[in-house]
């Protein structure tokens, strides 16, 4: 976010005292992404850390989600569950992903704000992207045309994080970051990610 300063934000990342007696809410946490974050939270220091199964908590729904809010009580969600799939399931079921990566994403976004969280980290998708845009990504291209038409409706009902966070933020006060991570690798059995493109908002402080 502006006025952050990327040294400062490093500091912050790496601090143990900071984790130590937060309560995160890793959505998604048991998956691809998901499980290198809660690993790399531990060795920072968390202790509470609540990584909520969908059979448990069906995040479409609306009381789904005020019951996780209540049950894990967090000070900080990273929001990193969704709906996805190869080529051919996005070509089958596009109105199925919009709809639910669209309605995990708000809702968990709009109870964390009800309830007074102090931080959301919405974690984006590389398919918000423009189809045709340059290598490497740039943050400046993200609103320049529409997305790959396969994964368009994936793409923008995650994209769709970024307008509610800026809105929250404006509206409310309410302190929402929106991260796209580029590529992720799978290396020696862990999981990598490389080219976070906005740098200055990886502090979840």
């Amino acid at each position: 976010m502006p006025g952050c300063d990327p040294k400062i934000i490093q500091q912050q990342v790496g601090r143990m005292d900071f984790w130590s007696d937060k309560r995160i809410l890793v959505t998604g946490g048991a998956g691809f992404l998901g499980s290198f974050v809660v690993e790399k939270l531990q060795e920072r220091g968390c202790k509470e850390i609540f990584v909520p199964r969908s059979k448990d908590y069906n995040l479409i729904e609306m009381e789904a989600v005020k019951r996780l809010y209540k049950d894990a009580n967090p000070n900080v969600v990273i929001h990193l569950a969704a709906k996805v799939g190869g080529i051919g399931a996005n070509r089958t079921n596009p109105g199925k992903f919009f709809y639910e990566n669209l309605m995990m994403g708000v809702q968990m976004m709009e109870v964390g704000r009800q309830v007074g969280l102090e931080k959301f980290v919405a974690v984006g998708t590389v398919c918000a992207y423009p189809k045709f845009t340059a290598v490497p990504f740039k943050e400046e291209e993200l609103w320049n045309g529409y997305p790959e038409e396969t994964n368009a409706p994936y793409g923008l009902a995650k994209k769709m994080l970024l307008v509610q966070a800026q809105a929250y933020r404006q509206q409310y006060g309410f302190n929402a970051i929106y991260l796209l991570p580029d590529e992720c690798q799978h290396i020696v059995h862990r999981f990598k990610c490389q080219h976070i493109v906005h740098k200055r908002s990886l502090t979840i402080k």
